[in-house]
Order: C-alpha cells, then structure tokens, then sequence
C-alpha cells in the first residue's frame, strides 16, 4: 500500500513563497506520474502542475512561470516550489502518485494515491 504524507502548506503574505513537499512511502515498482493539486473552498479540485515518471512536466495556465514542480525519484518525493503567490492561490494542496506497486512475490497492482492535503492560505 503506497502511503503520501505533504508538508510545507501554512500562511503567506502576497508575493510570498511556499515549498511543498509529498513524501511516498510503501512498495512503489514504477512511478507514472506525480503531480499537484488544489481545491479552494467551493470549487472543484484542478490541477496545479504534473511531473510523468519520465520527466515530463505539465502546468496549469495559472501556475506557469509562477510555480515549478521538481522531483526527488531515489526518495520518491515530489516537490511544488510556488513563488508570487496571490490571495487566489489560498486552496487545499493535494498530492498524487500514480504507477505500479508490489513485487515479484506478492504480484503488481497499479495503484492511484492522494496525500491528505495541506492547506495554502495566501493573505496579509
């Protein structure tokens, strides 16, 4: 069972910055892709910015030159560097792994995990 614990959300003045990090822990055979989310109060979750598990990086249209994911694949961690940070940045921050788990011996399954949320409050 694959298992996401994020860190680093809490509060910022406008034009601050925020480094989230989303630590993967359980059997992980293959990463497919790591991303980020958020979801503000009232709206639906959307997607903040995605790394594939060959390195290919997708953002959305807010995000672009604003916000840079990056990743640590020997710790299976995924990080979101957010800079120029705006009240409508305040959301939930969601993490989410997706790729194969298990091993030889208990056999392969494909997994599609999401970490618990931190918050991300953007106020002065």
């Amino acid at each position: 069972q694959v298992q996401l614990v994020e860190s680093g959300g809490g509060l910022v003045q406008p034009g601050g910055s925020l480094r989230l990090s989303c630590a993967a822990s359980g059997s992980i055979f293959t990463l497919s892709a790591m991303g980020w989310y958020r979801q503000a109060p009232g709206k639906q979750r959307e997607l903040v910015a995605t790394v594939s598990g060959g390195g290919r990086e997708t953002y959305a249209d807010y995000a672009l030159g604003r916000h840079t994911i990056s990743r640590d694949s020997a710790k299976n961690t995924v990080f979101l560097q957010m800079n120029s940070l705006k009240p409508d940045d305040t959301a939930v921050y969601y993490c989410n792994f997706r790729g194969i788990t298990g091993t030889r011996s208990t056999g392969f399954t494909n997994f599609d995990t999401w970490g618990q949320g931190t918050q991300v409050t953007v106020s002065s």
